[in-house]
Parts: C-alpha cells; sequence; structure tokens
C-alpha cells in the first residue's frame, strides 16, 4: 500500500510544474510519506523545518488568532505551502515561479489518501 500512495505523490509532481516535493508528515515535522525529485532542496524535507507550520500556528493564537489552516512561504527560489490535516500537515516544496493556485488545489486530490494516511497514524498513536 505505502508503494502504491508514493506513486500517486510521484504521479502528482510530475503533473505540476516546478513542484519539486510533496511530504504528509505528522505535526512534529516527522514525514509519514513523501514523494521528492533531485531538484529538491535537502533542508526542506528535515523535520526541523516541517515543523514550522505548527511553531507559525501556535504563535498566531498567542496573538488571538484561531488556528489556521494554510501557511504560504515565498523565498527568493521556492516556496512551500503547508496545509493543516491534523493530526497531519502537507507540505508541498515548489519553485517560487510555481502556480500556488494549483499547489493549493492539490489538498483536494489528496482527500482519500490523507483517510487512509490518518486512519494507519491514529492506530499507532
Amino acid at each position: 500500500m505505502v508503494e502504491e500512495l508514493k506513486q500517486h505523490l510521484h504521479c502528482l509532481l510530475g503533473r505540476v510544474d516546478g513542484l519539486h516535493a510533496i511530504v504528509i508528515s505528522d505535526r512534529d515535522g516527522v514525514p509519514v510519506i513523501r514523494a521528492a525529485t533531485e531538484s529538491c532542496p535537502e533542508f526542506a524535507l528535515r523535520p526541523g523545518f516541517l515543523a514550522t507550520f505548527s511553531t507559525g500556528t501556535e504563535q498566531g493564537s498567542k496573538l488571538g488568532l484561531s488556528r489556521n489552516k494554510v501557511i504560504v512561504s515565498i523565498y527568493t527560489s521556492y516556496q512551500v505551502v503547508q496545509i493543516s490535516k491534523l493530526p497531519l500537515v502537507i507540505s508541498f516544496i515548489a519553485t517560487s515561479k510555481a502556480n500556488t493556485g494549483v499547489l493549493l488545489s492539490l489538498e483536494n486530490e489528496l482527500k482519500d489518501l490523507l483517510t487512509d494516511i490518518k486512519a494507519a497514524v491514529e492506530i499507532t498513536h
């Protein structure tokens, strides 16, 4: 089953111009499953980097804001789109020129996949 999930993620990678990686992790940034191209920056796949979503969300809620659902970070060469699907976080790592709207729309294509992964994660916790 894991190979089928990875294959699906790799298929999505090939369909979106500029998309380097899709990582589904827990809220601590530990990858559950991922697919990445060779051009993906290694630092973006590390748990410490992937955990920035949880940190950003916590800081925002301290300001009196409710928990956010999406964080989009755009850098000089890359962009990172992180979507909350607790207990999971989806991270898309792409070039800064990739279409952010297309990256956000991938959430809908991952619904069934996330249901299976959530069930597995909840069993192990």
